[in-house]
C-alpha cells in the first residue's frame, strides 16, 4: 500500500455511513478570498421580545397564543411541512414519473423561555430539560400510527435559514423513512452482518485509538470531527455504548448528552467569538416496528463557517455536480476546536 501526506496532498475520503466520498484539498487553505462575506448579526437581544411569536404569552404567527411557559415548550407547527391527513395514494404516470402522498406531524420546541439564549449559553441542567423533552416526544411520536421516522433537528442562525432567533428546534415525524436515514441503516446493517458488531461502535474504537479527530468527551459521549466530514467544522456526537434511540438512554446518559452539547456548541461560539450557526440533528432507529440491531444513535452538526464569522463554505459547482469537497482537513478542524476554551467567551 502506498502512503502520502494527507495534510498536504489532495485525496478522497470514504464515508462508511452513506457509501459516499468527499474530496479533500488541504493545499487550498492558503488561497486568497475575495468572495462573499456575510454581515455579522448582533446576538445582543432582550430576554423577552414582545414582537417574537415564540416568546411566552405572545401570539404566534398562526393566531394561537403561547402559554407563559417557564421551561422547554413544544407545540404543533403552525405552518407544517407535513400534515397528518396527507394522502397515501401513489401516482405512476410513467416508470420515470412516480410520486406518492406523504403524511406526518411537525412540531416546534422552544428550548428556553428566554429570547436571548442559545444552547451554548444555557446551563447544562436546562439543556437536560430539552433532552428530556426530545426523548418524550420521540417516544410519543414513535408510538403514533403511520409514523415510521422521527427527525429531531435545529437550524441555528440566519445563514442557515432560521426565521426566528428565539432558541428553538423542530421535530418532523413522517410515514416514510428519509433517504439519509435509509442509507445509514443499510450501511449499518451490512457492517453488522459482516462483523457481528455495529459500525459506529467500531468507528468509535478506531477514533479512540488515534485521538486526533476527537474534540471533547465525557463519561458517556464523544464529539469528534468525522474522518469523512464535508463541512469545515462538522462534528459527530456518539454514545460510548450502543443505544438505538433516545428512549434507551439512562438518566445519567441524558445528563451527559446535555453536557456534551453544551461543551461542543460553546467551542463553536468561541472559535470565531460569534453565535456560531449550524444545522444539527440526531439520527436514531426508525419507528416502523421493525427490529434494528445495527443502529447506533448519533447526532450530526453541520456548521457553514469556514475562515471567520463572515466567511462561509459554499456547496456549489463541483459539490453539486460531482461530490463534496473541503480544504481544511478534519484533523486540523478538530485541533482548532480542541484548542478553544469550553467556557463561553461572553462569560470570560
Amino acid at each position: 500500500m502506498g502512503t502520502f501526506d494527507t495534510s498536504q496532498y489532495s485525496h478522497r475520503r470514504f464515508n462508511p455511513l452513506t457509501g459516499r466520498w468527499v474530496l479533500v484539498s488541504p493545499h487550498r487553505t492558503q488561497r486568497p478570498w475575495q468572495g462573499k462575506q456575510e454581515s455579522t448579526i448582533s446576538d445582543s437581544r432582550a430576554a423577552f421580545d414582545p414582537g417574537c411569536y415564540l416568546c411566552p404569552g405572545n401570539e404566534r404567527a398562526g393566531g394561537e397564543r403561547n402559554p407563559v411557559y417557564t421551561g422547554p415548550h413544544v407545540f404543533q407547527n403552525d405552518f407544517s411541512a407535513l400534515l397528518p391527513d396527507g394522502s397515501m395514494d401513489r401516482i405512476d404516470e410513467h416508470e420515470l414519473l412516480r410520486s406518492e402522498g406523504e403524511s406526518g406531524i411537525c412540531r416546534v420546541i422552544c428550548f428556553s423561555p428566554r429570547h436571548d439564549l442559545t444552547l451554548p449559553e444555557m446551563p447544562v441542567e436546562d439543556i437536560r430539560l430539552v433532552v428530556d423533552l426530545w426523548t418524550s416526544q420521540y417516544l410519543e411520536l414513535s408510538a403514533t400510527e403511520n409514523i415510521n421516522h422521527v427527525q429531531i433537528f435545529e437550524n441555528k442562525g440566519e445563514i442557515m435559514g432560521c426565521s426566528n432567533p428565539h432558541p428553538h428546534g423542530q421535530i418532523w415525524a413522517q410515514r416514510s423513512i428519509p433517504d439519509e436515514v435509509r442509507l445509514e441503516s443499510e450501511r449499518m446493517r451490512e457492517h453488522l452482518e459482516k462483523t457481528g458488531r455495529t459500525l459506529l461502535g467500531d468507528y468509535w474504537r478506531v477514533e479512540q485509538e488515534r485521538g486526533e479527530r476527537i474534540i471533547c468527551e465525557n463519561q458517556s459521549f464523544v464529539a469528534l470531527v468525522p474522518f469523512w466530514a464535508n463541512w469545515p467544522f462538522e462534528a459527530l456526537v456518539m454514545c460510548k455504548r450502543q443505544v438505538r434511540h433516545l428512549g434507551e438512554m439512562t438518566t445519567q446518559e441524558r445528563s451527559a448528552l446535555a453536557d456534551i452539547i453544551k461543551n461542543l456548541t460553546t467551542r463553536y461560539d468561541n472559535l470565531f467569538e460569534c453565535s456560531f450557526p449550524y444545522s444539527a440533528g440526531m439520527h436514531q432507529s426508525p419507528t416502523d416496528g421493525a427490529d434494528y440491531p445495527q443502529w447506533d444513535w448519533h447526532m450530526h452538526f453541520y456548521p457553514p463557517l469556514l475562515r471567520s464569522a463572515t466567511v462561509k463554505k459554499f456547496m456549489v459547482g463541483y459539490e453539486m455536480l460531482a461530490e463534496p469537497q473541503r480544504d481544511l482537513t478534519p484533523e486540523e478542524s478538530a485541533a482548532r476546536l480542541r484548542a478553544v476554551s469550553q467556557v463561553h467567551y461572553k462569560t470570560r
